[in-house]
């Protein structure tokens, strides 16, 4: 089983390198963000809470995370493995992760963290919210809250895959191939 994080700023490309990995390998996808936003637009109990944070710029609790993680892995037992995008976003979720895959049997083989400037994932994440309608990519103060946030909270996750020597940096600022192709040299 093959068990990748796809790692890096909110704009980096998570999402998009992610779609071409699990094209090519067969992988499950699992996006805290997408499971999240279904939440929110299903209007749920647990949407509307993570829309009240997600709205602010702050990261949604780590129960509710882990929970939703574990319900999607246990629906997908026969998965050839899986490519976690967007989570673990602290060190706390990276250590819940790395329980719940142990149990699992089915640990984190890999961390690919995608590193792209400030300035170029403002610039992505505008264009993205003027298309998608998301209104934490709408807002140029939310987006540097968010940005923040990942620097303070979410960046240090790769210092601990980085201790187990799992983590490998990739550029994130070329074209989308030219960053998948890296992404792919890593994997093979």
């Amino acid at each position: 089983m093959l068990n990748i994080i796809l790692f890096g700023p909110p704009g980096s490309g998570k999402g998009t390198q992610a779609t071409n990995l699990i094209e090519k390998y067969g992988l499950l996808h699992i996006s805290t963000g997408d499971l999240l936003r279904q939440e929110i637009k299903d209007e749920t109990p647990l949407g509307l809470e993570a829309k009240n944070f997600i709205d602010k710029g702050l990261l949604v609790p780590d129960d509710v995370v882990i929970g939703m993680i574990s319900a999607k892995l246990d629906s997908n037992s026969n998965a050839k493995g899986v490519i976690f995008d967007g989570f673990p976003r602290t060190i706390a979720q990276a250590e819940a992760l790395d329980r719940l895959l142990e149990f699992k049997k089915a640990p984190i083989n890999i961390m690919l963290a995608l590193h792209v400037n400030d300035d170029a994932l403002a610039e992505r994440l505008l264009k993205r919210g003027a298309t998608s309608g998301r209104t934490d990519d709408q807002d140029p103060a939310i987006i540097r809250r968010r940005i923040e946030v990942y620097k303070n909270e979410t960046s240090p996750v790769a210092n601990y895959y980085g201790t187990q020597g799992k983590l490998v940096n990739i550029p994130g600022e070329g074209t989308i191939e030219d960053t998948f192709a890296l992404l792919v040299k890593e994997l093979e």
